[in-house]
């Protein structure tokens, strides 16, 4: 799989995230994307533990409408998509390669921050025009 703009990145769509037109609990085989045709998809997760960064894509119809993942802090659904309540942190060390993506609510995040932190009020406004 290839996604446009980023040839060097590798990238997947597990068949769990495809959905099946056939009502089915998942797509058949029949059902899935024909090889080379170009699709919409999400960004489901980025792994970059060691390099090239591997992509995880969904197509399913509800994630292209509104993605929602599991907060890292309290395990309920945050939604990720455009206006939703969920904001994405990429860990880096200044030990070496690699990074890890944390999912969170931004009242769950804004909470565990300490009470004098100037980040606890940019939790609200990143990403947000």
């Amino acid at each position: 799989m290839t996604i446009i703009g980023h040839e060097d990145i590798g990238a997947s769509i597990d068949g769990a995230a495809i959905d099946s037109p056939s009502a089915e609990s998942r797509a058949w085989l029949g059902e899935y994307p024909v090889v080379g045709s170009e699709i919409d998809a999400v960004v489901q997760q980025i792994r970059r533990w060691h390099p090239p960064a591997w992509v995880r894509l969904t197509i399913r119809a509800r994630d292209l409408d509104s993605f929602q993942w599991p907060c890292d802090f309290c395990d309920k659904p945050t939604i990720l998509s455009s206006g939703g309540d969920g904001v994405v942190m990429d860990v880096r060390s200044a030990d070496g390669p690699g990074s890890h993506a944390i999912v969170a609510h931004r009242e769950c995040l804004r909470e565990r921050l300490n009470e004098r932190s100037y980040e606890r009020a940019r939790v609200d406004s990143v990403g947000r025009s």
